[in-house]
C-alpha cells in the first residue's frame, strides 16, 4: 500500500468549489480505534445495473461491431458481446457524444502510437469493460534489456556509480503512489464510460493527448477563480466563452516509455498500458504538470512538500476537471500538527448518512482513509479507495463495498462500516450533500491565500 506521510501537509476541505467547515461538535476517538492497523479483506462479487441501449440499430453500428469481431480472439469477442448486452458498448456519455463502440473502432482503424499495438489496446479496453476492477496501480518492472536506457533517462546520463545504483534500486523497488489517480480512473470507467474510452483513444494515438470541453462553474462559482485555478495548476486551456473552456490532457513524456514496455512485457497483476497512460495524465493534472512516470515522483509545490502522490486539494481538482462535475471534498478527521488523529468533525452516523445519500444519487465516492503508522511514530499514513455500494449482511452489520487499486485483487472488497467510518479522513461528495448543515466559503480563495502566504514566508526567510 502506498503510504502518504500526513505530517507537514496542508489539508484543504476543498472541491472544485467550496471549503467545508462542519458545524457539529468534535468527537472523541474511541480507544479501540487507536490501535487498528491496515486491513485485509476478501473480495466478493458486486455488479451495478445498466439500463441503456443493448442492440445495434444502424448500419454503421453493425459494420463497426463486425470489424471489431473480425480482429478479436474468442475470449475478447465474448467480452465485446457482454459490453453490448450490458448496455456499455453503446453508451454515449462522452464529451463529444461518441459511443464506446465509436472509440473502440477508432482504436482499430486509425493510427496508434508507434510503440503500441492496437489489438493489445482493444483487449485491454474489453478487459476493463468486462471487469473495471482490473484497474490497478501496481507498478510494472523494467525488463533487464531496457534498464540501462531507463536509468540513463532518470540520471540524465550520469556516470556517477552512486546515482546509477540509486536509480536501479528505485526502479526495482518502485511502488506507485498513484492511488488517487487510479481511483479517478476507476470512477471514469464506471460512471463516464464513453468518456473514459474517448480518453483512451486519444492517449494511445500518435499525439498521446485528448482535448476536453469543461464548464467553469464546475470549478468555481466565480469565473475569475476558475481561471486562476486552471492557470495555477498549469492546465493548458483556451476559453471558449464565459463559462466553458477547452483543456488539453496529456501524460508526462516518460509515460509512453512505460506503456510501450507494457505492450510486450506486462506481467500478471501489473498496470496495463491504459493504466499507465491514464494515471500519468491524471497525476500531471494534479501535480502542476511535474509528474515523472519513470520515478513516480512529482515536484513539491505551494500546497505540499511531498514528492509522491496527490494530496486532497489536488485530487479533488483533478476529479472536478476530468469528470467535469462539481465535487466537494469534506474532511472528517481532525489531525494535529504532528500528524496524529485528535478527533472528528462529525459523528459517525452523520458521516454514514453523507455516504449513503451520495450512493443513492448514483455516485461512487472516492475517500482517503488513514491508519497510525508504527514505523513513523504512529503518524497517520493514508490511502485512497472508492466506495461503490453498501449492504447489510445477515448479522445486521452494515458493509461498504469498495474498489482498492492496490490490493492485487481484481474484484470489489467489503469493509464493515464499524471498521471504515472511523478511518475516513476525507470523502468527495456532491455539493448539495456536502454543504448541508455546514458553513463554507470559496476554497480557491483559501488556496490562493495559502499560496501567497507561503510565497511571502519564502521571501522573508
Amino acid at each position: 500500500m502506498a503510504s502518504v506521510n500526513f505530517n507537514n501537509i496542508n489539508f484543504y476541505n476543498t472541491q472544485g468549489v467550496k471549503q467545508i467547515t462542519p458545524q457539529s461538535t468534535s468527537v472523541t476517538i474511541p480507544e479501540e480505534i487507536k490501535t487498528n492497523t491496515k486491513p485485509s479483506f476478501r473480495a466478493t462479487a458486486y455488479e451495478s445495473a445498466v439500463t441503456v441501449r443493448t442492440s445495434l440499430v444502424t448500419k454503421d453500428e453493425k459494420n463497426k461491431y463486425e470489424d471489431l469481431v473480425n480482429e478479436l480472439d474468442l475470449d475478447h469477442r465474448k467480452k465485446l458481446e457482454f459490453a453490448l448486452k450490458s448496455g456499455l458498448l453503446l453508451k454515449n456519455n462522452s464529451n463529444d457524444k461518441s459511443t464506446v463502440l465509436d472509440n473502440l473502432h477508432k482504436i482499430l482503424k486509425e493510427e496508434r502510437d508507434p510503440g503500441l499495438d492496437k489489438i493489445n489496446i482493444l483487449k485491454e479496453c474489453l478487459d476493463i469493460l468486462a471487469n473495471p476492477y482490473v484497474i490497478t496501480q501496481t507498478a510494472e518492472d523494467i525488463p533487464p534489456e531496457y534498464q540501462r536506457q531507463v536509468i540513463g533517462l532518470i540520471t540524465g546520463l550520469s556516470e556517477n556509480p552512486q546515482e546509477i545504483a540509486k536509480a536501479k534500486w528505485d526502479l526495482e523497488n518502485l511502488h506507485t503512489g498513484t492511488c488517487p489517480a487510479a481511483s479517478i480512473e476507476f470512477d471514469l470507467a464506471t460512471k463516464h464510460t464513453a468518456e473514459f474510452f474517448r480518453m483512451v483513444e486519444g492517449l494511445t494515438s500518435p499525439k498521446n493527448e485528448v482535448e476536453k470541453t469543461i464548464k467553469m462553474d464546475n470549478l468555481s462559482e466565480k469565473s475569475s477563480d476558475a481561471i486562476w485555478l486552471l492557470t495555477k495548476f498549469k492546465t493548458p486551456h483556451q476559453m471558449l466563452d464565459f463559462n466553458t473552456a477547452k483543456i488539453l490532457l496529456k501524460p508526462d513524456e516518460n509515460a509512453i516509455i512505460r506503456a510501450r514496455i507494457q505492450n510486450h512485457h506486462r506481467d500478471k497483476g501489473e498496470r496495463s498500458m491504459i493504466d499507465v497512460l491514464m494515471q500519468s495524465m491524471l497525476m500531471q493534472v494534479g501535480s502542476q504538470q511535474t509528474y515523472n512516470s519513470l520515478t513516480d515522483k512529482r515536484a513539491p509545490n505551494a500546497w505540499t512538500q511531498e514528492d509522491g502522490g496527490l494530496i486532497d486539494f489536488e485530487k479533488t481538482y483533478v476529479e472536478s476537471v476530468v469528470e467535469d462535475k462539481n465535487t466537494t471534498s469534506v474532511t472528517y478527521q481532525i489531525v494535529d500538527e504532528n500528524g496524529r488523529l485528535k478527533g472528528y468533525e462529525k459523528d459517525f452516523s452523520t458521516i454514514k448518512k453523507d455516504l449513503l445519500d451520495t450512493l443513492k444519487m448514483g455516485h461512487n465516492i472516492i475517500i482517503g482513509y488513514t491508519w497510525p503508522d508504527p514505523e513513523n511514530g504512529n503518524r497517520l499514513a493514508g490511502h485512497e479507495i472508492t466506495i461503490v455500494g453498501y449492504k447489510v449482511n445477515p448479522n445486521g452489520e452494515g458493509i461498504f463495498i469498495c474498489q482498492d487499486s492496490d490490493d492485487e485483487v481484481a474484484a470489489p472488497i467489503e469493509m464493515s462500516e464499524k471498521y471504515l467510518l472511523p478511518k475516513i479522513h476525507h470523502a468527495g461528495l456532491p455539493e448539495e450533500i456536502a454543504s448541508r448543515n455546514n458553513q463554507y466559503e470559496d476554497s480557491w480563495k483559501i488556496g490562493l491565500d495559502e499560496f501567497q502566504n507561503n510565497q511571502q514566508t519564502k521571501l522573508s526567510a
